[in-house]
């Protein structure tokens, strides 16, 4: 790898500037949220101050909602206004006063991350968001660490401060995570490169071999169908061993074997010309149509009235029995009464009758024979 030189930032004096006061005057204005209001009345008096020493001249709209800075004829570096405008864009993204004034400097550099499109779904938006803060911070504090820079993850914005090289490193690894990239991988390797840096014997040779390849091997078409293809003989030797039914990806019904193509389906043509529709002239199907659809409306309008009319009907009334009807039901009671008492005579008489008989014949009753019974053990 080829040795980065490191530029020495020498910082802007007044005697740099031959040209004297500059012939225009530039400006710059943005806008900040509402609940951002409240702080930056509080300390827009230490914004003043900060901007004073490069003589940038700094404005507070509150109405608007707004801050602008412009220089003045004092200003001596042209570069400052940049840095003022960068100062103002941080305070509006929610970075405190004492962090955003440190953009001033010259060895430091800004960076405003947009990641509110790069994933259309609001929940996995903000769970990948998290990922790049971590638990307790401690994603973002080995971000911090590692690349010396500062990093406030803002609503849809990340806004980072530090070095220019330690910014695209940040850039990266907060873009990768918004694709599904965890931002553990990038620093490790990270980690690597910090402890690679230290030998000079490395310096002017690659560091791919030394670095942890965590791309994700995407398997071809043919690989996943030997997958899915074994996965399935095992299930059906498994259940084959159990007795069961064999599975099969797309388990197609049996059909009759045919030689002969099926019949071609008719055209519009050929149903119009069976019907006679297509000999008819157009403001004969034009009446047709009519007629067709008056006679749809009608079935639907008919239907509709008797669902109406269903609520009109008066359910079935059980009609209290009349003088005549209770008094037939009372004989009809009492020759069934009549009836029964005469059956329980007759069965009675039969009882009485066949019992007599036994006894005329000489046989033995039950009673008797276990009195006989009773004697014969005595």
């Amino acid at each position: 790898m080829l040795q980065l030189v490191q530029w020495r930032i020498e910082p802007f004096q007044p005697s740099d500037n031959v040209g004297g006061a500059f012939l225009e005057e530039s400006s710059f204005a943005t806008l900040f949220p509402k609940y951002r209001e409240k702080y930056l009345r509080e300390v827009w008096s230490a914004v003043t101050r900060a901007l004073e020493t490069h003589s940038v001249a700094c404005t507070l709209d509150l109405i608007h909602g707004s801050m602008s800075v412009r220089t003045t004829r004092k200003t001596i570096d042209p570069y400052i206004i940049l840095k003022a405008r960068d100062l103002i864009k941080l305070l509006a993204r929610g970075v405190a006063v004492t962090q955003a004034a440190k953009i001033l400097d010259d060895a430091v550099a800004c960076d405003i991350i947009k990641i509110g499109s790069l994933v259309r779904n609001k929940e996995r938006f903000v769970k990948r968001r998290q990922r790049i803060i971590g638990p307790d911070g401690s994603t973002l504090k080995a971000i911090e660490l590692l690349t010396q820079c500062y990093v406030l993850v803002q609503g849809n914005t990340v806004s980072v401060m530090g070095p220019y090289r330690s910014l695209k490193e940040v850039r990266r690894i907060v873009i990768d995570c918004m694709k599904n990239i965890h931002p553990i991988y990038r620093i490790k390797e990270l980690m690597i490169r910090r402890e690679l840096a230290k030998d000079p014997k490395l310096a002017n040779e690659s560091w791919d071999r030394f670095l942890p390849q965590f791309r994700k091997r995407h398997l071809k078409t043919s690989e996943k169908t030997m997958k899915r293809n074994e996965k399935l003989a095992s299930t059906n030797e498994a259940r084959k061993a159990a007795g069961l039914e064999l599975l099969s990806k797309d388990k197609p019904s049996k059909k009759t074997y045919t030689p002969f193509p099926p019949a071609q389906l008719p055209r519009k043509v050929d149903l119009q010309l069976q019907s006679g529709e297509y000999f008819l002239k157009p403001h004969q199907k034009e009446a047709r149509e009519a007629q067709q659809r008056k006679q749809k409306q009608l079935e639907v309008t008919a239907q509709k009235q008797a669902e109406r009319a269903e609520a009109y009907v008066a359910p079935a009334e059980d009609a209290a029995p009349t003088v005549d009807e209770k008094r037939r039901q009372k004989v009809e009671k009492k020759m069934q009464e009549k009836t029964k008492g005469h059956d329980k005579k007759k069965d009675k008489k039969d009882k009485s009758e066949k019992k007599r008989r036994r006894d005329d014949d000489g046989e033995d009753t039950p009673s008797k024979k276990n009195k006989k019974q009773k004697e014969r053990d005595d």
